[in-house]
């Protein structure tokens, strides 16, 4: 029975991927979009967003999430049918050679998952189920395997049930394998989202200017208002919008009117002092 699920393949070549993956490498935007490219030239291709992988909702259908890394490269897409993790969406596999290749699936609607594990094109490890049924089993056991197959993580169901939670032995894989969490608690693993159905691209809108209280807009007229300096353009955007320009625009004819009735009374009390002085010439 397939199991729609979420498949994230790691590619990696580096000799401790989880040193790689602590330094919290960004993601180069390029890297995705060449890949998908090379994949399928028919796809076009946009991107979606950058955010990290450990902390993203999952991927829609025709979605990817990508990321190369120094060493490391990982792709996250959704997959409809998944049966057996080893042999599930092969045209990503083989899309970038690599000393190692992990595979890890979890199902989106059931407890199915499952993992595997390549060295070159070699099978070394594959396990994919349900708690109650094996859909693939190749290899030997993983050390980190051995707490789950003896019953030490989970409550027992008894029956046919398998010992442990399929999804919880899932990711202790990808803990052992890839070596840092995959989880909100662990390093950000930066990737682009990319999506392949001929959406367009999503529009940001910026961030609108902040709004002024009339608190801050009063305080700032009052500061205007000390020692009647020359007038000043209004800061549209500091000064808080309509308010401010209208109060800047009153507060300079105050201060245009000041200085005309200011020079208006120098003058009238020259003339009279010139009066004075010819009156007692005379």
């Amino acid at each position: 029975m397939p199991f729609p699920s979420v498949v994230t393949f790691w590619f990696v070549d580096a000799a401790e991927p989880g040193e790689v993956l602590s330094a919290e490498p960004k993601a180069d935007r390029g890297f995705g979009r060449k890949l998908l490219a090379q994949i399928n030239p028919a796809w076009p291709i946009t991107p979606i967003g950058e955010f990290p992988l450990n902390r993203s909702s999952r991927p829609g259908r025709a979605e990817f999430y990508i990321a190369g890394y120094p060493g490391v490269a990982v792709v996250q897409t959704f997959v409809p049918d998944v049966e057996t993790v080893s042999d599930t969406a092969n045209f990503l596999r083989t899309a970038l050679p690599s000393a190692d290749t992990y595979i890890f699936a979890e199902g989106t609607d059931s407890d199915f998952a499952g993992f595997a594990h390549f060295s070159g094109d070699e099978l070394r490890r594959a396990f994919a189920s349900t708690r109650d049924v094996v859909a693939e089993d190749v290899g030997l056991p993983e050390p980190f395997e051995a707490p789950y197959w003896a019953g030490e993580t989970a409550e027992q169901l008894g029956g046919i049930s398998l010992p442990f939670v399929p999804k919880e032995l899932t990711r202790a894989a990808q803990e052992s394998w890839i070596g840092v969490e995959v989880t909100p608690e662990g390093p950000d693993l930066n990737v682009v989202g990319y999506a392949v159905d001929g959406r367009p691209e999503p529009r940001i809108a910026a961030p609108a200017p902040a709004t002024k209280s009339v608190a801050q807009v009063a305080s700032r007229f009052a500061e205007k208002d000390k020692g009647y300096d020359d007038y000043v353009a209004p800061d549209t955007e500091e000064d808080g919008g309509e308010f401010a320009e209208l109060a800047d625009a009153s507060l300079a004819a105050a201060k245009r009117v000041g200085r005309t009735l200011s020079r208006r009374a120098r003058a009238f009390v020259a003339g009279v002092k010139e009066r004075i002085r010819h009156s007692d010439r005379g």
